[in-house]
């Protein structure tokens, strides 16, 4: 929904889940002009008080306390993936506005009902990833608009890597239902895709898993093992509203690590885009004849997480539509079950849902300014 403008100043901001993760939004949502964060928010009050503390921020508590601040407008909303749904409907039915860390939701029936609950209130929904924001896929966005590569017509995603227990200290949530290298890693890589070819009609994928069991590498679990739920090598092709295709790999089963590719091959040039997975990145781009990859430096802000906090807040005030939006975020979500069913079932699977392709940022568009 594009809303209406509402108030004036600064827009108030609540962060519920005060993990890891939240010190990446908090080292730019309190340096953002536009932005007031008023509390830290978590079931462990103890972690809400010592991230209030390390950041400055004035209040801190329990989730209800931050779901009834009459100060915040925008609930930001960073627990654990099963708990996203449950905290987003809480937060729209005490009239708040919300961002949410990805995946937007696990299924999608909650995510439907999700989506619905929030237009028939009137209230907002963002969701990650909002690195298409960033300065890196921004340009490249420029570049494939304007023209310098004919009609995009393919892309080709990769992301290898060994697997996340070789690092994390606890990583059997990222091999459970609603993770694996799809879920964890896909919203970045298809979220950049549908940005540029428009919503994915239809998908067919195979997917694998190399063991069912594996052993945590490091930190003070080393050596414990957890049963593997889900595939941990995906490859999948999916087809555009506009026709074009694409090919990707998400795998966790890589001892070559190769993370952040995405090629997108147009009429006249090939142009490849920074790791969706970044905010900045250059943009290179290859014409037949070329001995090389020509290098075009990314413009425009690189800032991190919670840039779609801030176009969200924007946007409230403004009364136009913000860009990274629930519609956006389940249909990746639905591509991604489309993906898991289309495995299981060896078949094509259609996509029912879309998501119109969001504005483009302005290129002088500055986080760090006030204009509220």
């Amino acid at each position: 929904m594009s809303g209406v403008a509402t108030g004036r100043g600064p827009v108030g901001v609540a962060v519920i889940g005060a993990g890891n993760i939240s010190k990446q939004y908090l080292d730019n949502l309190t340096g953002f002009p536009d932005l007031k964060v008023h509390m830290i928010a978590d079931l462990f009050e103890d972690a809400a008080a010592s991230r209030a503390k390390e950041y400055g921020i004035p209040e801190f508590g329990g989730v209800e306390a931050a779901l009834t601040h009459p100060d915040v407008e925008i609930i930001v909303n960073l627990t654990i993936p099963a708990a996203h749904v449950e905290v987003a409907t809480a937060a729209v039915r005490a009239g708040k506005h919300v961002w949410t860390e990805k995946p937007f939701s696990l299924d999608r029936e909650s995510g439907l009902g999700l989506l619905k609950a929030a237009d028939a209130a009137g209230i907002r929904l963002g969701c990650a990833p909002d690195t298409f924001l960033g300065a890196g896929l921004q340009t490249a966005r420029r570049i494939i608009e304007r023209g310098d590569i004919g009609t995009p017509l393919t892309a080709m995603t990769t992301f290898q890597t060994p697997g996340p227990e070789s690092w994390h200290p606890n990583p059997g949530f990222l091999f459970q239902h609603g993770a694996g290298p799809l879920f964890d890693m896909g919203p970045y890589y298809l979220t950049a895709l549908v940005q540029t070819f428009g919503s994915v009609r239809r998908v067919a994928a195979l997917g694998s898993k190399a063991m069912d069991v594996r052993a945590i590498g490091s930190g003070p679990k080393a050596g414990e093992k957890f049963t593997v739920e889900v595939p941990t090598h995906v490859s999948a092709m999916a087809q555009f509203d506009s026709g074009a295709s694409s090919h990707s790999v998400f795998s966790f089963e890589s001892p070559r690590e190769r993370t952040g590719f995405v090629e997108i091959t147009g009429t006249d040039a090939t142009i490849s885009l920074p790791d969706p997975n970044e905010f900045g990145g250059d943009v290179r781009i290859w014409r037949a004849g070329d001995e090389d990859w020509t290098v075009i430096p990314a413009t425009g802000p690189a800032n991190g997480r919670g840039l779609g906090v801030l176009d969200m807040a924007r946007s409230i005030r403004t009364g136009v539509p913000h860009r990274a939006t629930g519609n956006l975020a389940y249909h990746v979500l639905d591509t991604m079950v489309s993906v898991s069913e289309s495995i299981e079932s060896g078949t094509f699977i259609d996509i029912e849902s879309s998501a119109p392709t969001s504005a483009a940022l302005p290129e002088d568009w500055e986080p760090s300014a006030q204009t509220l």
